[in-house]
């Protein structure tokens, strides 16, 4: 029997505002955090809550990460690209 691969983890980029937002965190636990809350959005895009009121295509989804107290705001391409558009701390 052949192995079992499990599925390929979404590719996650940047908006540029979000991209700006990455170059100002300067703390080891402020990209602690991002990093493990980009870990569990590309692995299961459809995580996030989709934003009430949004009604664009893409739609536009949140993730908060409450032990780590962020919020990441994305939204998932046809290609299954995360782009990140905004990260917040809560």
């Amino acid at each position: 029997m052949a192995p079992q691969h499990s599925r390929r983890r979404a590719r996650i980029t940047f908006s540029d505002s979000a991209a700006k937002q990455l170059e100002n965190i300067t703390s080891e636990a402020e990209i602690h955090a991002l990093d493990r809350a980009l870990v569990v959005i590309s692995v299961d895009p459809d995580i996030g809550d989709p934003i009430p009121g949004d009604t664009t295509a893409p739609m536009l989804r949140q993730y908060a990460d409450e032990l780590e107290a962020v919020r990441v705001l994305y939204f998932v391409t046809a290609l299954r690209t995360v782009v990140v558009v905004a990260y917040i701390e809560v």
